[in-house]
C-alpha cells in the first residue's frame, strides 16, 4: 500500500474503503503545498469539484475574516460544496506550511453518498461551527424555523421570461432556482436541474418562455416551519426547493436540502433516487437494502427519532408508488381507479426498523365487481410481496390490502365506517376505527378523499370518542406496585420490556382519541398531542408530558433496534432494563408514571362524564 493511502486508512471515512476502492482514491488524489496564510479557496466562490484532506500543517475555516474552527492533518473540507454542488461557505486558509490532498468529486462524493461517509460528513458537520452557530447559539437547523435559514432574496421572474434570462439570473445570484410568479395568482419554480433536462436535454430554445421548464403550482412552506419538518415534506415530494412564505403570504425567499443543517446530516436522497430509477422488484430490493444502514447512520448523527420516523415512512411510501407503478404496469390499466392507504405507523409517520406493513385499498365502484377485485387482489399481492423482499414484512395480524375486510370500494368503506360510528361496540369496531382512523393514502390520492373526509366525522360523533377514550386507558404502562418496571417473567423474552405495548401505544391511543377530538388534520402523535393541547381537550402539562415521554421511549426503541440491526439481528420491540443505565431506568420509569396519571384523569373525566 502507497504513501497517499495508507494516510487515508488512517483516517475515517476512508476508514472504512475496500483496498480497491482505497487505491483507486489515493491515485486520484493531488497533493498541493500552500504557504502562510494563502488561500486554498475564498468564501462564495464556485461550487468545489474536490473535497480536501490535510495531509501535514492545518487549515483555518474563516467567515468573514474571523476564524471558525483549525483542521489538523486527516481532517475533510470542501465536501459540503461539492455534495451540494453551491458556493463554499466558509473561506480555507492555509494555517502555516500545509499541504493538502485535493480529491475530485467523481471519485469522492459516491464514497460520501454511503451510509458510513453520510455518518462521517454528518459528524463533522454537527462539531464543526458555521457562520449561523457563530453568530448565535441555536440548536441546529432541525428545530429552527425554516424562515431562519434563508441565505438570500430569492430570484423572482415572470411565467413569460425567457429560459435565458431566467438563467442569467440564477447565475449571477449564485442560486439553483428561480421563483416564477404565475400570471392568475400563485408560483412556480424553475431550478438548474429542470433547465438541463427540460431544456438542454429537450433542445428548447434558449428563448422559450420559462413556463415551458417550470414546475407548477410550487410547494411552499410558512417561515414557521421546522428545518426538520421541511426536510421531510421535501422526501415526500421529491422536491429539493421549498419557497418559503411569511404569515401573510409574502415570498420570503428558497429553502433547499442544503440550507437545513438537518439535510446535510440526514439526506436519504440517495435511496429515494434510486427507488426512483428502479426498473424492476429486484433493483427495488437492491435499493432497499441501503435504508436500514442510513436509518443507523441517521441515528448516530443525532437526529430526532421523530424525524428518523418521518423519513423511514417517506422511504416507504415512494417503496408502495414504485412497486405499484410496477404491479400495474404488468397488470394492465385497471378496471376502476383506486387507491393504496398506508395504515398504522408507517401512516402516522413513525416508522421504526422493526415497522411492519398495514395497508388498505379502496376503488371507485362497485363492491362486488368480481373482476376489480381480483385485479386489486393480484396487485395488492405483487406490492406485499415486493415490500417483503425491501425489508418491510406484511402485518402478522393481517391489517393488509390483500385481505377482504381491507380491500372494499368507497361505497362499502363508507358504510363500514358508519357503522363502526354508529355502533363502536361492535366486535373489532375500536381497533378497526383506530387502524382506519390512522389511515394515509400514498397512491391515488384523489380517490380517497371522500374516505379521508368522513374519517374526519369522527369529532362529532361524541359516544364514539367516549370509547376511544376508553379503549386507549386499555394498555397500560409497565409500572409495578413498587414503582420497578414490569417486564415477562418466562418465555424467550424472560426480563425484558415491551417498549411497542407498554411504552408507546398507550401514548398512540390516548393521542388518537385527543386527536380526533380536536379535529387534527395529521395522524403523528406529537401533532396530535399538539392539537389537543391547542383545543383543550387535554390540559397543556398533560399533552407536553405525553409528548416527552413518546420522543423518550421512541429514542430508547430506535437505538435499541440500530444496536440489533447492526449486529445482524432481527429488531425487536423487547428491552432489557438491565442494559440501561441507571438514570435512564429513572427517566423511562418517571415517563411511564406520568402516562399512567394522565391516563388516571382521563378516567376519572369518563367516569364524571366530562369527557
Amino acid at each position: 500500500m502507497g504513501e497517499v493511502a495508507a494516510f487515508l486508512r488512517a483516517h475515517p471515512p476512508f476508514d472504512a474503503l475496500s483496498e480497491t476502492e482505497l487505491e483507486r482514491l489515493a491515485a486520484a488524489a493531488g497533493p498541493l503545498a500552500f504557504s502562510y496564510g494563502e488561500t486554498i479557496f475564498a468564501e462564495g466562490t464556485g461550487p468545489q469539484r474536490a473535497a480536501w484532506v490535510v495531509r501535514r500543517g492545518g487549515v483555518e475555516l474563516v467567515d468573514r475574516g474571523r476564524v471558525l474552527d483549525l483542521l489538523a492533518p486527516g481532517e475533510l473540507f470542501g465536501h459540503p460544496s461539492m455534495l451540494a454542488e453551491l458556493p463554499t461557505g466558509l473561506e480555507a486558509r492555509a494555517q502555516g506550511e500545509t499541504t493538502c490532498y485535493r480529491l475530485p468529486a467523481d471519485v469522492t462524493r459516491p464514497l460520501l453518498a454511503r451510509p458510513e461517509g453520510l455518518r462521517h460528513v454528518a459528524r463533522t458537520l454537527l462539531a464543526r461551527p458555521t457562520p449561523a452557530r457563530a453568530a448565535a447559539d441555536v440548536a441546529g437547523a432541525p428545530e429552527r424555523p425554516v424562515g431562519g435559514l434563508l441565505r438570500a432574496p430569492p430570484v423572482v421572474c415572470a411565467a413569460d421570461a425567457p429560459m435565458r434570462e431566467a438563467a442569467r439570473c440564477m447565475t449571477d445570484a449564485g442560486q439553483s432556482c428561480a421563483v416564477v410568479l404565475l400570471p392568475g395568482g400563485g408560483l412556480g419554480i424553475v431550478t438548474d436541474g429542470d433547465l438541463r433536462r427540460r431544456v438542454v436535454a429537450a433542445g428548447l430554445p434558449a428563448d422559450a418562455p420559462v413556463s415551458a421548464a417550470m414546475t407548477a403550482p410550487a410547494h411552499t412552506v410558512g417561515e414557521d416551519r421546522l428545518g426538520g419538518e421541511a426536510l421531510v415534506d421535501m422526501l415526500d415530494r421529491g422536491v429539493r426547493h421549498l419557497p418559503v412564505l411569511s404569515a401573510g403570504g409574502r415570498l420570503l425567499g428558497v429553502v433547499d436540502d442544503v440550507d437545513l443543517l438537518a439535510a446535510e446530516r440526514s439526506t436519504p436522497f440517495h435511496v429515494r433516487g434510486a427507488i426512483a430509477r428502479a426498473g424492476d422488484a429486484d433493483a427495488l430490493a437492491l435499493a432497499a437494502r441501503d435504508l436500514w444502514p442510513t436509518v443507523a447512520a441517521l441515528h448516530e448523527a443525532r437526529v430526532s427519532p421523530e424525524q428518523v420516523g418521518a423519513i423511514v415512512s417517506v422511504v416507504a411510501d415512494a417503496l408502495v408508488r414504485r412497486l405499484l407503478d410496477l404491479a400495474v404496469a404488468a397488470a394492465g390499466p385497471p378496471p376502476a381507479p383506486f387507491a393504496w392507504l398506508a395504515l398504522g405507523s408507517l401512516a402516522r409517520r413513525e416508522g421504526a426498523p422493526s415497522s411492519d406493513v398495514d395497508c388498505a385499498i379502496a376503488w371507485d365502484g362497485d363492491d362486488d365487481d368480481a373482476a376489480v377485485r381480483a385485479y386489486v387482489h393480484g396487485v395488492a399481492r405483487a406490492v406485499l410481496d415486493g415490500l417483503e423482499r425491501c425489508g418491510l414484512p406484511a402485518d402478522d395480524n393481517g391489517a393488509t390490502a390483500d385481505r377482504p375486510l381491507f380491500a372494499r370500494s368507497l361505497r362499502a368503506w363508507g358504510a363500514a365506517l358508519d357503522s363502526w360510528f354508529d355502533d363502536p361496540t361492535q366486535d373489532k369496531a375500536l381497533i378497526l376505527v383506530s387502524l382506519v382512523g390512522d389511515g394515509r393514502p400514498v397512491w391515488g390520492v384523489r380517490h380517497a378523499a371522500p374516505l379521508t373526509a368522513r374519517i374526519g366525522a369522527a369529532r362529532a360523533r361524541p359516544g364514539l370518542l367516549r370509547l376511544l377514550a376508553r379503549f386507549a386507558l386499555s394498555h397500560r404502562p409497565p409500572t409495578g406496585f413498587l414503582r420497578d418496571l414490569v417486564v415477562e417473567h418466562s418465555g424467550e423474552r424472560k426480563g425484558r420490556l415491551d417498549l411497542k405495548h407498554g411504552g408507546l401505544i398507550p401514548i398512540v391511543d390516548l393521542a388518537r382519541w385527543a386527536g380526533l377530538a380536536a379535529g387534527a388534520a395529521e395522524s403523528a402523535t406529537p401533532a396530535r398531542l399538539r392539537a389537543a393541547r391547542a383545543a383543550g381537550v387535554l390540559s397543556d402539562d398533560d399533552g407536553r408530558m405525553l409528548e416527552e415521554a413518546f420522543t423518550l421511549v421512541s429514542a430508547l426503541r430506535l437505538e435499541h433496534q440500530v444496536q440489533q440491526t447492526r449486529a445482524g439481528e432481527r429488531p425487536d420491540d423487547h428491552l432489557r432494563p438491565a442494559d440501561l443505565t441507571p438514570l435512564t431506568r429513572s427517566y423511562l420509569k418517571d415517563a411511564f408514571r406520568a402516562v399512567a396519571a394522565v391516563q388516571r384523569r382521563v378516567g376519572a373525566e369518563l367516569t364524571y362524564g366530562v369527557v
